[in-house]
């Protein structure tokens, strides 16, 4: 027989900070060493081996291995849309230097969260999204709207995969309303990148808006 769901074992891993860091510094989707995350999280590399392997055990991390190397990401969409919802509710970190202050505005500003834009920028661009009824808002999520097929002709975005859900609703941390996740917000992102509209800031999730960026979104109603 099963009963309610126990979140106290996810509780208990997230709850330590060198584990919670390691988490943060792969909320952008992107895979990295486990040297990186010993950094990221500001431990030695044997004690993050073992945090590494409690996450991966736990099904939040999972792993890829190219030749000797290890390579660890979030195990999937899921666990960043809870990552990003902790962070919503979670006090905000007081920067202990000015770099870690001028780190935090920029994540503010711009941001991957997971596979799609966050932070201001993605806020902003859920509402242009939402201006150009290529998404609407339900009562719990985002449904793809009339104008979804004049959005992707305009940023050259083919056919959305049909096996993930096209417009999630995700909770964003330091703008506390939602921006657009899923297969679109994946979509946009990936574009960006690719189109070089964005480029991401060293040791962080942070990105920032190209001049060539600057134009493209404007001409999105940004």
């Amino acid at each position: 027989m099963i009963g309610d769901v126990d979140i106290s074992p996810v509780a208990s891993l997230l709850g330590d900070p060198a584990r919670a860091r390691i988490v943060q510094a792969l909320h952008d989707g992107r895979a990295l060493p486990a040297g990186e995350l010993a950094r990221r999280a500001g431990i030695r590399a044997q004690t993050a081996s073992g945090h590494l392997a409690k996450l991966v055990a736990a099904r939040l991390l999972a792993v890829e291995r190219t030749g000797r190397h290890r390579y660890f990401r979030l195990a999937g969409a899921d666990v960043a849309r809870a990552v990003e919802a902790l962070s919503a509710i979670a006090p905000p970190a007081t920067a202990g230097s000015l770099k870690q202050a001028v780190v935090g505005e920029a994540l503010a500003e711009a941001r991957t969260c997971y596979d799609h834009l966050a932070g201001r920028l993605g806020v902003a661009l859920t509402d242009a999204l939402l201006d150009r009824q290529a998404i609407v808002a339900t009562e719990a999520d985002f449904a793809l709207g009339a104008g979804l097929d004049d959005l992707l002709d305009a940023l050259a975005i083919g056919n959305l995969p049909p096996r993930r859900r096209a417009a999630v609703r995700c909770l964003d941390w330091s703008e506390r309303r939602p921006h657009v996740g899923g297969a679109l917000g994946a979509a946009i992102c990936s574009r960006a990148f690719e189109e070089g509209w964005i480029e991401r800031l060293p040791g962080s999730r942070a990105v920032k808006v190209t001049g060539p960026g600057a134009k493209a979104f404007a001409s999105l109603g940004l």
